[in-house]
This record gives C-alpha cells, sequence and structure tokens, in this order.
C-alpha cells in the first residue's frame, strides 16, 4: 500500500469514478491509476470499486469503509508537512482562504492588509466560489478556512464560528419612487423588477425568497447575480430595483444610488468562518480568525474543532 494507491482511489471517487479524469488531476496515465487499484485490492483481498466491463460505477461496501479510511490517512499526511513547516518557519507558507465575492469584496480587505503587516512571507491564497465549492474545499483539504454565509454551520465534519451579523438592505436609483415609501414594504418592493443574488449566495434562498413567500408574494426577478458590484451596475443603470448585503453599498464611490433599509423585512444574516475538524491548522491561520473576529483565540478554535460549533 502507497500514497498514490489512496491519492487515485480518493480522486475516482471525487471525479464521479471517472478514470480519466482523476488521472488527469493526479498527472498519471489511465492505465497506470487502474494498475495502482488492482493492485490495492489484491493487497486487500477485496473489491473497492462496482464495475461493469472497465467502468467504474460507483463504491463497493468496503471500498466506502474504505474511503473513510483513506480520507483520514492523506489529511493526517498533510497534517505531519503542516506540523513540520510550522516548526521549521513559523513566519512562511501558504493559507488558502475560501470564501464568497460579497466576502472577499467587503468584509475581508481590512484583515488580509492586517494580517500580510504582521505575515509577509505568508502566500495568502483567496479562491472565491459559491457556498458549496467553499465547503467541498474545507472538507477536501484544498482550504484552510471558509468564509461564508450558507452550508458552513450544516456540515458535521466542519466546525463553524459567527463572524458578524448583517442584514440585506434594497437599491434604487436617486430619485426613486421607493425612496418616499415609508416606511418600506415587500408590497411596494414586489411592484418593480429585481436584481439579487443567485439562489444560494448571501442569503438569497433563507431571507429574501422566503420573506417574499411567507407574505404570499411572487416578486419579478429578473437579473440574477454572483455578486454585489455587478447587482449595483444594472440598478444604476435603472433596470430594477436591488436587494443585496448591505456592507455592499458604499455612499462615496455609489452616489448614483440611495440605500433603504431593509432591516425589518428580511431576517438577520449570520457570516460563519469554518475549518475542518481534525486538520492542523498553522499558528498564522489561527491568527488570521482571530484578526477576522478577536473572540476567536486559537483556544476558541481549537475547543470548537474538538467539541462542535460555536
Amino acid at each position: 500500500m502507497n500514497f498514490q494507491q489512496l491519492r487515485i482511489i480518493r480522486e475516482t471517487v471525487r471525479r464521479n469514478f471517472n478514470l480519466t479524469e482523476a488521472s488527469n488531476a493526479l498527472y498519471t496515465s489511465q492505465s497506470g491509476a487502474s494498475k495502482h487499484i488492482r493492485d490495492l485490492e489484491m493487497e486487500l483481498g477485496v473489491d473497492i470499486f462496482v464495475r461493469k466491463g472497465k467502468r467504474l460505477l460507483g463504491l463497493t461496501e468496503p471500498g466506502k469503509e474504505l474511503l473513510v479510511v483513506v480520507e483520514r490517512m492523506l489529511r493526517d499526511a498533510r497534517n505531519v508537512k503542516n506540523l513540520a513547516e510550522e516548526y521549521g518557519n513559523r513566519l512562511a507558507g501558504q493559507l488558502t482562504v475560501a470564501t464568497t465575492h460579497t466576502q472577499a469584496r467587503y468584509a475581508l480587505p481590512p484583515v488580509v492588509q492586517q494580517f500580510k503587516q504582521e505575515f509577509p512571507k505568508v502566500h495568502l491564497r483567496l479562491h472565491q466560489g459559491s457556498p458549496a465549492e467553499i465547503s467541498d474545499m474545507l472538507l477536501t483539504g484544498e482550504a484552510d478556512i471558509a468564509v461564508a454565509t450558507e452550508a458552513l454551520d450544516e456540515i458535521e465534519e466542519l466546525a463553524s464560528f459567527p463572524y458578524y451579523g448583517w442584514h440585506h438592505a434594497v437599491l434604487v436609483p436617486v430619485g426613486h419612487a421607493l425612496e418616499q415609501s415609508a416606511p418600506l414594504s415587500l408590497e411596494a418592493i414586489a411592484q418593480y423588477p429585481i436584481i439579487t443574488y443567485q439562489e444560494g449566495f448571501s442569503g438569497r434562498t433563507r431571507r429574501i425568497d422566503t420573506a417574499f413567500a411567507e407574505a404570499n408574494l411572487a416578486p419579478d426577478v429578473v437579473i440574477t447575480a454572483l455578486d454585489s458590484d455587478v447587482i449595483k451596475t444594472y440598478v444604476e443603470l435603472g433596470m430594477g430595483v436591488g436587494i443585496l448585503a448591505s456592507m455592499a453599498f458604499d455612499p462615496v464611490r455609489d452616489q448614483g444610488l440611495r440605500m433603504l433599509d431593509a432591516s425589518h423585512l428580511f431576517g438577520r444574516n449570520m457570516t460563519r468562518i469554518a475549518v475542518l475538524r481534525g486538520h492542523y491548522l498553522r499558528g498564522f491561520a489561527f491568527r488570521f480568525i482571530e484578526l477576522c473576529a478577536p473572540a476567536l483565540t486559537e483556544r476558541v478554535v481549537r475547543a470548537g474543532m474538538e467539541t462542535g460549533a460555536a
């Protein structure tokens, strides 16, 4: 048994049992990957994959149990490497933070700036993606830290912690009729085309869609986007009323727009920070989390990783 065999098993499952894609991802040949799998099956005396001819269709029952062990072994191997790097050079290395555009653009800049001042030799990689992609990056060990509003508190393997709470706001061009609507209501908003986030991003499903559904309203969502800047662009063009995260509005930069308070209409969102249980975090990773939320000290995060989400 060797680590390459374990990597091939894991990558094959990740690639939906497409051995060609798994081989390409690991920079090896398909025939070589297939031989590694057969060698391991012969060594263990069990079939790992369900087959139809040369095609892999899924995992056998022992294969499913083996995958859990494989993931743990590969994670521990990464932990050994991280531990060695931590004691070899505490001030250098790489930190990967998976997050959404909204967090990377509006919440994290001051944190990143201070972090780089304290750790100039640490290569900080900000990976932007959907909440599902972000949680997957943590689960597979591709990211050390995740920052998002959705998904992170729903996965048992992740320890997640509150970062900050926020509300959605309504954005309109200067002079729009909704500026005179006091108090602002869902009924008034629903009279106009809506521009907001795609489903699954920035509280769209949990807060915006739910609020309209509970009011028995069906808003005309004409444009959806992954990030706040795109929403603001089309609102400024007069193509609709925007519903977006309140922290995305900058009165200096967005002088052609007005933000209307909608905290009484849409529920409060909580952006969370998450890490993978059992993943070895280097000292500067704990410091990054603490810079985000001072209450999340290394001691608090370590305790949460052991006992559950905060």
